[in-house]
């Protein structure tokens, strides 16, 4: 008789995704604004939305929130359709848009506890959930001060905050680090970090690069209303052939070394270099331990690693024609 415990064990239930974009299309008159758009997001994911502005980020994520209805395709939020009145599925969201939108002559305490209000959020959750998001977005401290006081970024971080108010499913942020300081957006992005730590599904608009490396698990790139390619970072890398860019630090035996280095099958070049030795492989992580076994067994002396990955900008170049910044 077999034991409780024994037997094959049941898979993991997938988990369905919180949004599914599915054929948006949306037209200004003749301009084709977004065209053919399609993603998912799963919970806990953060998906990034990367391309200039003018390639149909902001038009798509409106369209996601049930503020502009798209001329054709679905959208499912949490399993539910999304239309302009759709009010269960606008309930799993939380919109944090480009502008800023909070009340200047009330207190961060206060801005917080009339839009939990607006959510539908009773007056003891309100409280409640007031005090947890100005921890969360690092303004205990300034609770009780007059938001016009506030720099900009301390006001976007309170933009962040309220569409965190009613716990969404979903968090959209349409750029929000636009017009920041370097250390007010380093606290926002800090923000967001931690918000799909327990669950939150969030979809992130940027046109900067770095912004989608730090925090994207997914990204998909828009160009002219289309996203022309979509998956993680490395996935994306690899439709340029990019490889992992490794420098070590060593003294030795370093023309050994680069010989023994080029005959492994994952290096794609080794040569020595000023202090050292500089390599290329496809995935730096995985083959770092048998790369430093194999030069210090050739007889280089190892002081220090560098890895350089291959970054975004080189992507979208490729498959675009232009910069990000174009």
């Amino acid at each position: 008789m077999e034991l409780p415990g024994t037997g094959d064990a049941a898979p993991p239930p997938i988990a369905e995704p919180v949004l599914v974009c599915d054929g948006l299309r949306k037209h200004y008159g003749e301009r084709p604004a977004v065209s053919d758009v399609a993603f998912t997001i799963a919970p806990g994911e953060t998906y990034g939305l990367l391309g200039p502005n003018g390639a149909g980020k902001t038009t798509t994520i409106l369209m996601i929130a049930g503020v502009l209805q798209p001329d054709a395709g679905t959208i499912l939020v949490s399993g539910i359709p999304m239309a302009l009145g759709a009010l269960a599925a606008k309930a799993r969201i939380g919109f944090v848009p480009q502008e800023i939108a909070i009340y200047p002559d009330l207190t961060a305490r206060e801005n917080l506890r009339l839009f939990a209000r607006l959510c539908g959020l009773g007056r003891g959750l309100a409280k409640q959930r007031t005090e947890e998001i100005l921890e969360t977005i690092g303004l205990r401290d300034r609770g009780a001060e007059q938001t016009k006081r506030f720099s900009g970024g301390m006001q976007r971080r309170l933009n962040i905050g309220i569409g965190l108010l009613h716990a969404p499913a979903l968090l959209i942020l349409d750029e929000p680090t636009v017009g920041v300081d370097p250390q007010s957006r380093n606290a926002i992005l800090e923000s967001i970090e931690a918000l799909s730590t327990d669950g939150m599904a969030v979809l992130y608009t940027t046109h900067y690069m770095e912004e989608a490396q730090r925090l994207c698990d997914r990204i998909g790139i828009m160009d002219a209303g289309s996203i022309v390619a979509h998956g993680t970072q490395r996935e994306l890398t690899a439709l340029v052939g990019q490889s992992d860019r490794i420098r070590l630090t060593a003294s030795g035996d370093l023309a050994g070394a680069a010989e023994a280095l080029r005959a492994l099958p994952s290096v794609q070049r080794a040569e020595v270099a000023p202090e050292g030795l500089e390599l290329l492989d496809p995935d730096a992580r995985t083959a770092l331990p048998g790369l430093l076994r194999t030069a210090t067994d050739a007889g280089a002396v190892v002081r220090s690693v560098a890895v350089q990955e291959p970054d975004l900008e080189a992507v979208f170049l490729h498959l675009t024609g232009k910069s990000l910044r174009d």
